[in-house]
């Protein structure tokens, strides 16, 4: 049994980081959200609008539950309007 406790033990500290990992990246991704809904792609150079489009598509692809809680992470809501531009 003592065997199992420890095994127990080292999956219950996993979890734990795994879910600190997944705080981080929520606030990571509600906060690229936040800054690629405020950018007015019209005055940006084509390179960075490149870029705001890679991190806009991979921000797209995440489920609407994920992204509500990147949102929340870090307190951002961000307008209908441009969430569907």
């Amino acid at each position: 049994m003592p065997q199992r406790d420890q095994e127990i033990a080292l999956l219950r500290r996993e979890v734990e980081m795994l879910m600190g990992e997944r705080q981080s990246l929520l606030r990571v991704v509600g906060a690229a959200t936040a800054l690629i809904a405020s950018l007015d792609s019209k005055r940006l150079p084509v390179g960075a609008v490149e870029a705001a489009d890679m991190v806009a598509t991979t921000i797209n692809g995440l489920n609407e539950e994920t992204l509500q809680d990147a949102l929340a992470a870090v307190h951002a809501e961000i307008e209908e309007d441009s969430a569907n531009a």
